[in-house]
């Protein structure tokens, strides 16, 4: 595999060759591909998950210019598995937490942080300045907008992702083999695949996925092994096994084919069905926290419909409420009223929402979603209630 980086600077210092000791005395890597790991510059997408051990693991190894775009802050729920973030750091951005930590590991790594999301109108001058790019996201508007972008611009994604016990990486470069499109032409239906924070993840998970991405990444630059261009490897945790899948270069591909039908990039939010933020509550529709919080003192009468699941009821629970777990409400319908009047409830808002629709299309009539579901009970109404 030739090295992705050719220019090679200047001799390594002495602190350097001490720093890089192991590294030096492998013949895959030596002088010369360490100094190809100086000069190269890496693009981390999302200081979560994946962008920890793969921020940690690159700044260790020497990648002399690391960027990170992230638009998050630091929660207490991120510190189970983003290990690049400390209990002192909640309430800090993410990239200037990253950042501190990649210098306390190694000084001489220049860092540009960019805290914003990365969008179809800024991806491909945030992608421009840097060798590749590393995909540590968790949600599909972005990984096409990635995708797409280090496409046009003729550069490797090195891509990640996880959920629950089980984890994929490959490499997309289209000028070498397929890209992601290849693999995934069509994002899944809205609400289909849940997010990490709707479905957990096993924290040790993005640890390894992480670091496959990173040891890609650094075979890439130094040109040593076989890169994961045209594979794709999944990780399952439960059952500790790698399987791998064979890719193939899909010809009527929309963006790297022979006669790509995307030549620039479009609305990713649109493309994936992602829906726009209501600008006004519907009260028909939706109640808050506090809305419901006061009926409920007011004694109205209604029943509050609980679709998490027991696991979660385990860590919060609201004592008025009737539990259903969404996967059962079909073969459970009989035991609500379709004519009561009834508020749907989850963690977030998201299942709850389906389920909503989902009452409404069988013939229930009077059915509002929780807006925020118990995250917004915990911040608004009882702060003592732990979140999750």
């Amino acid at each position: 595999m030739n090295p992705l980086i050719n220019e090679l600077p200047t001799d390594l210092g002495k602190e350097e060759i001490e720093r890089y000791s192991r590294h030096l005395i492998l013949p895959e890597v030596g002088m010369d591909g360490q100094k190809r790991l100086r000069n190269a510059s890496i693009l981390l997408v999302g200081a979560g998950g994946l962008g920890s051990p793969l921020a940690t693991y690159l700044a260790a190894a020497g990648i002399g210019s690391i960027g990170i775009v992230d638009q998050d802050i630091v929660d207490h729920s991120n510190l189970q598995r983003q290990i690049i973030h400390g209990t002192g750091d909640v309430g800090r951005a993410k990239t200037e937490s990253a950042k501190e930590a990649i210098h306390r590991i190694n000084p001489n790594v220049d860092v540009q942080t960019y805290s914003t999301f990365i969008q179809s109108n800024n991806a491909l001058e945030l992608i421009e300045p840097y060798d590749l790019v590393i995909d540590g996201t968790d949600n599909f508007a972005t990984r096409y907008c990635v995708n797409d972008a280090c496409v046009l611009s003729g550069k490797p994604n090195v891509y990640g992702s996880i959920f629950r016990f089980e984890g994929q990486a490959s490499v997309f470069w289209a000028e070498k083999g397929p890209c992601y499109r290849c693999l995934y032409p069509e994002p899944p239906p809205p609400g289909a695949v849940p997010s990490c924070a709707e479905g957990g993840v096993l924290g040790i998970l993005p640890g390894v996925v992480g670091l496959l991405q990173a040891t890609e990444a650094i075979k890439l630059i130094i040109g040593a092994g076989e890169s994961l261009v045209g594979r794709l490897l999944l990780f399952n945790a439960l059952g500790m096994t790698f399987k791998e899948l064979k890719l193939r270069k899909d010809p009527a591909c929309p963006i790297c084919s022979d006669t790509p039908s995307i030549v620039e990039l479009i609305d990713y939010e649109a493309f994936c069905g992602v829906p726009e933020p209501p600008r006004k509550l519907n009260t028909d529709m939706e109640i808050t926290v506090k809305k419901l919080h006061q009926d409920i003192a007011e004694q109205k009468d209604l029943v509050v419909l609980d679709v998490r699941e027991p696991h979660e009821l385990a860590i919060a629970k609201l004592e008025f409420t009737q539990n259903i777990p969404m996967g059962e409400l079909p073969s459970r319908l009989s035991e609500l009223d379709p004519s009561a009047n009834i508020v749907v409830m989850c963690r977030s808002g998201v299942r709850s929402a389906n389920v909503q629709q989902f009452l409404l299309q069988n013939g229930f009539t009077n059915v509002r979603n929780l807006t925020g579901g118990i995250l917004a009970w915990a911040d608004e109404v009882d702060t003592n209630l732990p979140k999750y």
